[in-house]
């Protein structure tokens, strides 16, 4: 049991979630810059910007993990869609010739 009272409990515990928020930003942006050059390698090469047969693979491994973790599968797949959306999105503005928004 804790020493500490309910109001300190929760400010540390808001502490951590916020600690955890900044590195999922930061890792999401790393994510991003790597897609970018995936992007930028397709477009040089005439390759299409989505891959249907990866994201298949892509969404049983995160299923997987997600069970290990103790996390939603339905949630993490939920969260590959939106990410991998986006990813696309951006190859297809990099093969038209702009540059996506950062």
């Amino acid at each position: 049991m804790s020493d500490r009272s309910p109001e300190a409990t929760l400010l540390a515990l808001r502490g951590s979630i916020d600690n955890i928020d900044a590195a999922l930003i930061h890792m999401l942006a790393e994510r991003f810059r790597c897609t970018q050059q995936v992007g930028e390698l397709k477009a040089e090469h005439g390759m299409p910007a989505s891959d249907p047969d990866r994201e298949v693979r892509q969404i049983a491994r995160l299923r997987a993990l997600a069970e290990d973790a103790h996390l939603d599968p339905e949630f993490a797949e939920k969260w590959f869609n939106f990410v991998v959306a986006e990813v696309i999105h951006h190859h297809k503005t990099i093969a038209e010739g702009s540059t996506p928004a950062e």
